[in-house]
């Protein structure tokens, strides 16, 4: 386990915990506040982007979260291509300038690297086949409809948190 500097996650307990576990845990650098950014990023692009920044306290909604994690990973797996930064390449004006591959689904590079087996192929490849991106869409935009309610009912008073 990695943790930034800060005692949120980084406590006694936790530590006793990881220990009993043989679980390694390390932490960023002291005053090298660049060295979290990759996961803050990460958050921001994923984590807000489809879950907001609402506190979810409910079993309910911890249903309807892992629900929506799901589905948002095989979106942006199988579905939503990217690309990936291949080497330097220099403008006519002597400035440097990434070079990306086409763009491919992370799913597909998987395949493309040959590292599984055919079990496993033929398994992803029955999944990726039994897709469908329109109802992929809206059953995580209801299920972000839920969680904006179920948020605005505890901000209104209306429902008990937790």
């Amino acid at each position: 386990m990695d943790f930034d500097n800060g005692s949120e996650f980084m406590n006694w307990g936790v530590l006793d915990w990881c220990d009993k576990h043989d679980i390694p845990v390390t932490r960023s650098r002291p005053y090298q506040h660049n060295d979290n950014a990759h996961v803050e990023q990460r958050n921001g692009d994923w984590v807000r982007k489809h879950a907001f920044r609402f506190r979810y306290e409910t079993d309910h909604e911890m249903v309807l979260l892992n629900e929506l994690w799901d589905l948002v990973m095989k979106r942006k797996n199988h579905l939503l291509p990217c690309v990936k930064a291949t080497g330097w390449a220099e403008t006519t004006s002597g400035r440097k300038k990434r070079i990306y591959d086409a763009p491919r689904t992370p799913y597909h590079r998987l395949l493309d690297a040959g590292f599984l087996d055919d079990t496993i192929t033929a398994a992803m490849q029955v999944e990726h086949d039994r897709l469908n991106p329109a109802a992929i869409t809206r059953r995580i935009n209801r299920i972000q409809r839920q969680l904006i309610d179920l948020a605005a009912a505890r901000t209104r008073g209306t429902r008990p948190a937790a």
